[in-house]
């Protein structure tokens, strides 16, 4: 009998079943005070953990093959574990069509550049799709050899991002899924919750007057910790996840690190009760605030906004509408986890410190944070029926060889478009840009994403075009609340179902849970 199998009760065995046969029935009952609430698969709770500013190749390059050199932590895959389109011999070193040839970061080399993540600038470094301009147009720190932005081309393996590599070996991992759109955190954020980045205010650079749309990372408006620009949506119609789950009566929630905090430390050293100016240092040494306003993008939607960073009214509200209205700190997840409350779709955001950002985070303090959470989560009552999705919200501008389709056309009209020249994409076919919305240019680039749960397939690697709102899209199906509507991405997202198997099928079995060190990766 296969491990999943032993997960299910005699009544969610013929749920599953269905399952194989239609994606969309009748399936399992949440049982967060809604009995109503029914799920198209037997997963009844979804943890999003969304990390920062990572390319696939950045992470994933050479996986499954480390350096393993002395004194870090090894890793050595397992014999049967499939290949990824990553850096082969035609793209490493000296055949790699960029001045800088891609090169291996070692575990000593954390701490990175902020590379530069615009939308027109990610466009420019993929030079009409030939993908030979990252150092040029992207690139900042240096290469091995001293050249001036070079350090773009660099790459971590499973000597760093270990337990990483560890949960693509048990669980599974997508090679082929992309950012929806060109851009930075706050496209990355909206697109995650609503798949649409059109109809906000116009505010500078980052929300151009000619589209009305998020490029860049203004934030949202009136939350209390803002500090410079600012934008909210402007559109009646633009609705997020949120608007539709709150309509299903189910329950959801935003928790993010620094979101509210009674007492901490500044940038200065100095001990304050202002929750906006609290933060940590990472390994290196560099401090950064735990609550970045534009790394939040339910408080960009009046709907779901909390402003002012309000408490839930009492244990029993979180997850529900309160003055909280569905936006938390961390710790009220674990708060909500501990009483038997968890809601059934959950994002998590790092404090920042931890989310994986170069510049202010890096990947040791961000495997802290990953595995840390994938343990706790691991020994709760209702990990057997939940799956924990690991993404991010934009490459940071790293290299990555893959060029997406693009499946979202944009024809330059605030002069960002330059993937085609001066637009991005030919053809003059209204049906290729989504509501005649601009400056909306995707698939964008390459990015991790990774399916732990008991459900998830074992040691896979999906090939299959995902993004985004991919995320977005599993959740609409998996509780049946409808589609955003007002052409956003989710009408055009794939599956993420096939990182699932829902019957222990041959060739996808493995653990249902995989406990790792929070330091090394490794497991224990």
């Amino acid at each position: 009998m296969h491990r999943r199998i032993r997960l299910l009760t005699p009544v969610l065995i013929a749920a599953v079943a269905a399952t194989v046969a239609a994606t969309t029935h009748a399936g399992t009952t949440d049982h967060h005070d809604n009995p109503g609430a029914r799920t198209t698969t037997p997963i009844q709770h979804l943890v999003v953990i969304y990390q920062e500013n990572v390319s696939f190749d950045h992470y994933f390059a050479t996986y499954p093959n480390a350096a393993n050199p002395a004194g870090e932590p090894r890793f050595i895959a397992a014999g049967n574990t499939p290949s990824v389109n990553g850096l082969n011999d035609s793209l490493l070193a000296p055949n790699n069509p960029n001045s800088v040839q891609p090169f291996r970061l070692d575990r000593t080399q954390f701490e990175t550049s902020d590379q530069d993540h615009a939308y027109k600038d990610e466009q420019a470094a993929y030079d009409h799709g030939l993908m030979d301009q990252f150092v040029e147009k992207v690139g900042r720190g240096t290469g091995p050899n001293g050249e001036v932005g070079g350090q773009v081309m660099g790459y971590f393996d499973g000597n760093t991002v270990t337990a990483l590599w560890n949960y693509a070996q048990a669980f599974a991992m997508s090679d082929n899924s992309f950012s929806t759109t060109f851009g930075p955190s706050a496209p990355g954020a909206l697109n995650l919750i609503s798949g649409q980045t059109h109809g906000f205010t116009v505010d500078g650079n980052a929300v151009p007057a000619a589209s009305q749309t998020v490029i860049g990372d203004p934030q949202p408006t009136g939350d209390t910790c803002d500090t410079r620009d600012h934008s909210a949506s402007a559109d009646p119609n633009n609705k997020n996840i949120g608007d539709l789950l709150n309509a299903k009566n189910i329950t959801w929630g935003w928790f993010q690190g620094g979101f509210r905090e009674t007492s901490g430390v500044t940038s200065t050293g100095a001990t304050t009760t202002n929750t906006c100016l609290i933060g940590h240092k990472n390994l290196a040494g560099v401090f950064s605030n735990d609550y970045i306003p534009h790394h939040e993008p339910f408080q960009f939607f009046a709907s779901t906004a909390n402003p002012a960073h309000l408490p839930p009214s009492s244990i029993a509200t979180i997850g529900k509408t309160d003055q909280a209205n569905h936006q938390y700190d961390l710790s009220d997840f674990w708060t909500a986890v501990a009483t038997g409350n968890e809601p059934a779709v959950s994002f998590l955001k790092a404090p920042g410190y931890q989310d994986g950002h170069a510049g202010y985070s890096d990947p040791l303090d961000e495997q802290q944070f990953l595995v840390e959470t994938i343990n706790r989560l691991e020994r709760t009552r209702d990990w057997s029926n939940t799956a924990v999705v690991i993404a991010y919200d934009d490459s940071d501008g790293w290299y990555d060889h893959v060029m997406g389709p693009i499946v979202n056309q944009s024809q330059g009209v605030s002069g960002n478009d330059v993937l085609t020249g001066t637009t991005c994409g030919t053809r003059a076919d209204p049906q290729r840009t989504l509501g005649a919305y601009q400056d909306r240019c995707g698939y964008g680039p390459r990015q991790p994403l990774l399916v732990v749960s008991p459900y998830a397939k074992s040691n896979f690697v999906d090939h299959s075009v995902t993004d985004q709102s991919s995320i977005l899209r599993f959740i609409e199906d998996n509780w049946q609340t409808g589609r955003i509507g007002n052409s956003s991405f989710d009408s055009k997202a794939g599956s993420l179902l096939n990182l699932f198997s829902f019957r222990g099928d041959e060739g996808h079995d493995g653990p249902n849970m995989l406990f790792l060190d929070p330091q090394t990766g490794q497991k224990h």
